[in-house]
């Protein structure tokens, strides 16, 4: 692209929770402009009306329907609709739910076209958007199918702990069903290659946990443990894989045995998620690993309880728009490195060159 800085898209959530709050806030700081050119898919009319709430913002716009023409000194509004729509902070209602999907799809037409370079999600909710043209629980399946992924993993991390999880937004009645040697072995590839593509750590360890209480107590309490989850971590480890477990989740995050590993792999959405927000304490970033592109949110929901009352804390949505940089660097180093054997090779004589040095 033209554009120095990559182009980030950003969508505007559902209406009346805290993504337009998170979105003006943290656009608020021109020194993300340094960074990188944001766009936010939503209209001038969302936008002017959450601003009135915030007072004394620093949050100033560009309005654009041409992609090609973005003004890189201040935050790019696309243009998804023109249409007066009611805004009711704190209410779940269809109309916020229509046009958080509006402009999530927008948004990843624009950029599978190449015309981002990568996205940023704010929070929508399950109870408005399942509607005809979008019969998905959230952003991760939509975006599987959108890009065609075999599968993707979602992947929630900060400085402190990286978890991924093997079933997702399911009935807790259908997780032990759902849990297959295929499915443990595709979300362990996925995310082992993700930790050397997007985070560059070589030699991933990765820590499994078990699926029952205990990790099933040598199958006294259930036997998902040995049928399923050891096979596949023995053949990963036969194949000089750093995969370790099942660890029974209770004491593995208690005794903070996290901080051994670059990553965790839970079984279902709580068994990772309730540890991983307590442990992150609001700076987490939801990161869809295994697709083409690459797209992180914060950690958390819409908020409607505190929609429109200017208390929103940006810390994790702020996080999810540097991430998203970061993981386009990353990726991009990566294929860098990989593309050329000979420059790898004098990286490494580099490194090592480095090495002596400092030991003498």
């Amino acid at each position: 692209m033209q554009n120095e800085r990559p182009i980030i898209g950003i969508t505007t959530g559902d209406l009346n929770g805290v993504g337009p709050e998170l979105i003006i806030k943290t656009l608020s700081d021109n020194r993300i402009l340094e960074l990188c050119t944001p766009v936010v898919f939503t209209s001038n009319k969302v936008i002017n009306y959450y601003r009135r709430l915030i007072p004394d913002n620093q949050f100033n716009f560009t309005s654009t329907k041409d992609l090609t023409k973005l003004n890189p000194k201040q935050v790019n509004i696309f243009t998804c609709w023109e249409e007066e729509v009611p805004i009711q902070p704190g209410a779940l209602t269809d109309t916020g739910g229509k046009y958080a999907i509006r402009s999530l799809m927008v948004a990843t037409q624009c950029l599978k076209d190449g015309q981002l370079d990568a996205l940023v999600t704010a929070p929508i909710h399950k109870g408005n958007t399942q509607l005809p043209d979008f019969p998905y629980t959230g952003h991760t399946p939509f975006l599987k199918e959108k890009f065609g992924a075999k599968d993707v993993l979602m992947l929630l991390y900060s400085e402190k702990i990286r978890v991924g999880l093997v079933t997702e937004h399911i009935p807790i009645a259908k997780v032990a069903t759902s849990i297959t040697k295929e499915l443990l072995q595709l979300k362990l590839n996925i995310l082992r290659d993700s930790l050397i593509k997007d985070f560059g750590i070589d030699k991933p360890k990765i820590a499994v946990l078990g699926l029952n209480p205990h990790a099933g107590d040598d199958g006294h309490i259930g036997n998902e443990e040995q049928t399923i989850i050891k096979p596949i971590i023995e053949s990963m480890q036969q194949q000089g894989h750093l995969v370790y477990g099942p660890y029974g989740a209770d004491a593995f995050f208690a005794r903070s045995s996290y901080l051994q590993f670059d990553a965790v792999l839970a079984m279902y959405h709580d068994q990772g998620l309730a540890p991983f927000k307590a442990i992150a304490g609001g700076e987490g970033v939801n990161y869809t690993a295994g697709l083409p592109v690459i797209r992180t949110s914060p950690d958390h929901g819409t908020a409607f309880d505190i929609a429109g009352k200017n208390v929103a804390d940006t810390a994790s949505f702020s996080e999810a728009i540097f991430q998203c940089i970061d993981l386009l660097n990353r990726r991009a180093d990566y294929a860098t490195y990989t593309a050329n054997p000979l420059r790898r090779g004098r990286i490494e004589k580099e490194k090592e060159g480095e090495g002596e040095k400092i030991e003498a």
